[in-house]
């Protein structure tokens, strides 16, 4: 497995994985891709088996200590030397999973966040991952304000 950051020449297998990984309503499209690697492509961690892209992270880094929406929208709110890295997604296709992959981009990213000096990591996740995420330090800090997709987010 190699762990590399994304280029704009990505974007097709990214998008790919993507829509294989979640609902449509909760799914980022290939334009949203674009948006995003053109403004944090350092930001993206993709694992290839051979040159297959098989799992990824992405998100941008921010002074805010929550994720909104809205960052999910604005590629553009992106700050560089922003304290905290947001993690938008943890994407693995579906054959792929089970198999410690995202575990390993997980981890991947946290010793990135660490090198980078920053403060630390924000996601959301659904109920039943609440449990996956505590085992890598992040704490359920409750509800959060998205309405992504419309369905219930709990900021970690």
């Amino acid at each position: 497995m190699n762990i590399r950051t994304a280029t704009l020449q990505d974007i097709d297998q990214i998008a790919a994985v993507e829509k294989e990984c979640f609902p449509a309503a909760e799914a980022a499209t290939k334009e949203e891709f674009e948006q995003r690697l053109s403004h944090y492509g350092d930001h993206f961690w993709l694992m290839f088996e051979d040159d297959k892209l098989i799992a990824f992270v992405d998100g941008m880094v921010t002074d805010q200590e929550d994720l909104t929406d809205e960052m999910y929208e604005k590629a553009e709110l992106h700050e560089e030397g922003g304290a905290w890295q947001m993690i938008f997604g943890v994407s693995t296709l579906p054959a792929y999973r089970r198999n410690g992959y995202a575990e390993k981009l997980i981890r991947y990213v946290i010793n990135d966040a660490r090198a980078q000096d920053r403060t630390g990591i924000v996601l959301t996740c659904k109920e039943p991952l609440i449990h996956y995420y505590e085992k890598f330090g992040f704490q359920k800090e409750g509800i959060s304000e998205s309405v992504h997709g419309g369905v219930t987010w709990y900021q970690m």
